[in-house]
């Protein structure tokens, strides 16, 4: 698959072979050609759905599923859940995470070509993104980004009414994010604040309500994001350096490799907590040993001087995502015992 030359964007994908030119821009907006992104936004919210059901003591082998007062929900969102089995259930929600996943990173790329349109014009990897190359006018990424974040709005309508609240409070979070960089060497921290909001998110889905074992988790998957975002950043250290942008990339500099060790033994420990507060078997502990393996392959491979190798270990994180869910729903089969 082609790229633009020193360039993020692949303009030999599939998609823009059917798409005209205009249309192709605004789908490298909403990075349809990179979906590393939106894996990575939906990973936390299956983690917080499937904590949710072991804290709430459900497994998908009942007959039934409880139901809660009708007053906690949205007169749209009532009939989904009350007519679900937990299989049923699971799968419908997992699919609105999949979707408000897709939609919304869409929309938060967008946002952040927006506001970073002059440093991208700087930077070899995004200078031909649509907005600095001049494909897509700022008027126009504007509205492109409030259809998808409409789009958004529905899915998260569809859930609980207090998820819906909790969802509506990361906006702040989200809107933050772009200006970090200008002033601070953590944006990548509050990518993570914004990110795994989904954990909470998902969790709230069925417990409605935020408790410590969505905290944890929360934090685990905040310093998984600060650690892959990290070995992201590296790519840009140099073209950061020269136009003043920060980043832990070039905070931590030479010291990567002892930082990301420390990142990812929180995002371990954070994961393995948050689990074992739920009360969940030996399924969902296999899997995040697993991906904690992935996570030490990924510090014994980096080398922050090899731009190509650490866009390989930052997308590995989908495995990492799918190493900790998959397992975890397996319990959710087995029952508590496993």
């Amino acid at each position: 698959m082609a790229k633009t030359e020193a360039s993020d964007l692949q303009s030999g994908y599939w998609l823009y072979r059917f798409l005209p030119p205009k249309a192709a821009a605004y789908a490298q907006l909403a990075r349809l050609d990179r979906p590393i992104g939106w894996q990575l936004l939906f990973w936390p919210c299956i983690w917080g759905l499937v904590l949710a059901f072991y804290a709430q003591n459900l497994f998908l082998l009942q007959s039934a599923f409880p139901v809660w007062p009708a007053a906690d929900f949205l007169p749209v969102a009532i009939a989904h859940y009350h007519a679900f089995s937990p299989p049923g259930f699971l799968l419908f929600t997992a699919l609105l995470f999949l979707i408000g996943a897709v939609v919304m990173r869409g929309a938060g790329c967008t946002y952040n070509d927006i506001v970073d349109h002059k440093i991208d014009a700087q930077v070899a990897r995004t200078k031909t993104r649509p907005l600095p190359s001049g494909r897509v006018s700022r008027g126009e990424a504007l509205a492109f980004m409030l259809v998808q974040s409409l789009l958004g709005l529905l899915v998260l309508l569809q859930l609980p009414l207090k998820a819906v609240l909790l969802g509506l409070c990361s906006l702040f979070i989200v809107a933050l994010y772009p200006f970090v960089k200008r002033i601070s060497h953590w944006p990548q921290a509050v990518l993570g604040l914004s990110f795994n909001w989904g954990a909470l998110l998902g969790f709230a889905a069925i417990a409605q309500a935020v408790s410590w074992p969505s905290l944890l988790l929360y934090g685990g998957a905040v310093c998984w994001t600060i650690g892959y975002d990290t070995i992201y950043a590296h790519q840009d250290r140099e073209d950061d350096a020269l136009i003043g942008v920060h980043s832990t990339a070039r905070l931590f500099g030479a010291q990567t490799r002892a930082a990301l060790l420390v990142f990812y033994i929180l995002a371990a420990a954070g994961l393995a907590g948050a689990f074992w507060l739920a009360g969940a078997g030996l399924w969902a502990f296999a899997g995040i040993a697993a991906a904690a393996a992935c996570l030490l392959w990924q510090i014994r491979r980096f080398d922050m001087n090899n731009a190509a190798l650490c866009l390989k270990l930052f997308k590995s994180n989908n495995l990492v995502g799918l190493l900790v869910a998959l397992p975890a729903c397996i319990g959710l089969v087995c029952g508590r015992i496993c």
